[in-house]
């Protein structure tokens, strides 16, 4: 599949709807974090679309400066935190002791990453279909370790099929990118983990699933 800004566009704009649909079918509040999970992938890849049109000249670097560090930290702050609180918030992981670890290793990368991304500049260069950036996070072995565990692990150990395919599909994929080039992970994973947040939204719109993962958080917390 050749990635360019109108892949990243076409992949938006659907996941964005997919997001809306998802929030729409919650019932509860525990449901918001999980649900808002396509939502923030799609409008990801939204910004990643200006981040290709300035790096092709035809935004400035007004907006493409701001939006390359926007792009960055949803990917590396806001992603791994949210992912894991998601399903540590509503019960979704057989084991809530690993569901809390997971969630720790998300918010232990995020720290690392952002303090390693700060304020300024983001590099940024279009290397073949893919936009590779240098925000100055090193590729510290543990860091993307923690990293992969709080977005993937989570799902791969949820109740729900749907899940668990949401969980090992992202696994498979940012193992091959990091084996390939690890400049291609943040952009090239971002748009798989958008498509792949469907399966999220057939999850929260399955009542008879959704439903009895909220019976079992109620369940975990009472005992």
């Amino acid at each position: 599949m050749c990635f360019s800004p109108e892949m990243d566009l076409a992949a938006g704009v659907v996941i964005t709807a997919v997001g809306i649909d998802t929030l729409r079918n919650v019932r509860t509040r525990d449901q918001v974090a999980l649900a808002s999970l396509p939502l923030v992938f799609g409008v990801h890849q939204l910004i990643e679309t200006l981040v290709w049109w300035n790096l092709q000249g035809h935004v400035s670097d007004q907006v493409g400066d701001p939006a390359a560090w926007v792009y960055l930290v949803i990917a590396l702050g806001l992603v791994p935190v949210l992912v894991p609180y998601a399903f540590l918030r509503l019960g979704l992981v057989r084991s809530r002791n690993l569901a809390r670890l997971f969630f720790l290793a998300g918010l232990g990368a995020a720290v690392v990453d952002l303090a390693a991304l700060g304020v300024g500049d983001v590099a940024r260069r279009i290397d073949g279909h893919h936009i590779a950036y240098s925000p100055g996070v090193p590729y510290d072995e543990v860091v993307l370790a923690a990293y992969v565990v709080a977005t993937c692990a989570p799902a791969i150990f949820a109740r729900a099929a749907q899940l668990r395919w949401f969980g090992l599909g992202n696994l498979v994929v940012v193992a091959l990118l990091a084996w390939l080039d690890q400049n291609a992970v943040v952009s090239l994973w971002c748009v798989w983990a958008a498509m792949t947040s469907i399966l999220i939204n057939l999850y929260v719109r399955d009542p008879e699933r959704s439903d009895s993962s909220i019976a079992a958080r109620s369940t975990e917390v009472s005992s």
